[in-house]
């Protein structure tokens, strides 16, 4: 900690830094109230958060990997929409599109409505089932935090975070991610099934009532100022190398 002290700006930073040490112990505790198991998977996942980078989850179906990432938003109280990638969506089923509505005059207007993308976490579920060209709709979000609809730019709203699910044993109906997606995400995460004594309590958990009580130990404005602690960290030519 005196080594890591020493490379911050200020005794804010380090106060920030405990914070963050603290808040990410917090938050997988909240997450084991509904999640069983996969601690490597929530590590990865919050540092996808404290970077602010977005991550590819792949793994078979039945691996609480939707539950996750919906679970995680309701532990930080984000704005959480999910997306089923479905191979007739189309990318302004994503972003949204312009519609025409009526005011009390009886004038009409094109009136914008935001599509999914405009939340703090979207959930791309199963995105390899929909063409590259409604992929494509997520490249410029997750690269810049912005949309771009019609000619007209929206920013999106911090923290922005899409985490994307792919199940790796189904190929019929699915189409490869290009390079371009696959560059847009930090994260490769494998989430494998869990040892049996797990997936005994999961079986318990899931044949009983569950209705858990979030604590709120982390906050959206508190993610964005630990991206920021993060960018100002020195990194050492040979890490660079």
């Amino acid at each position: 900690m005196a080594d890591f002290a020493q490379n911050l700006d200020s005794p804010d930073d380090i106060a920030l830094a405990d914070k963050m040490n603290n808040g990410r112990k917090q938050i997988l505790a909240e997450l084991h109230k509904r999640i069983i198991g996969q601690h490597d998977v929530m590590e990865l996942v919050l540092q996808t958060l404290f970077v602010g980078g977005n991550s590819l989850i792949i793994g078979v179906p039945g691996l609480a990997k939707t539950l996750l990432i919906q679970t995680l938003a309701q532990v930080l109280e984000l704005n959480f929409k999910r997306i089923q990638f479905t191979p007739d969506l189309m990318p302004s089923d994503i972003t949204g599109t312009d519609i025409i509505q009526e005011d009390e005059t009886g004038r009409r207007q094109m009136v914008f409505a935001p599509g999914p993308i405009f939340s703090n976490i979207v959930l791309a579920d199963e995105i390899n089932r929909t063409p590259p060209k409604t992929q494509s709709a997520l490249l410029e979000a997750m690269q810049e935090h912005r949309a771009t609809i019609q000619g007209r730019t929206y920013s999106l709203e911090e923290p922005f975070y899409v985490f994307a699910t792919q199940n790796p044993i189904e190929l019929e109906g699915t189409y490869p991610l290009p390079e371009a997606q696959l560059d847009r995400f930090m994260f490769h995460i494998v989430m494998e099934h869990p040892p049996e004594d797990e997936e005994l309590e999961v079986v318990r958990a899931t044949t009983a009532i569950i209705d858990p009580h979030y604590n709120r130990p982390v906050t959206g404005a508190d993610l964005v100022a630990f991206q920021r602690l993060v960018r100002r960290v020195p990194v050492a030519d040979p890490v660079l190398r």
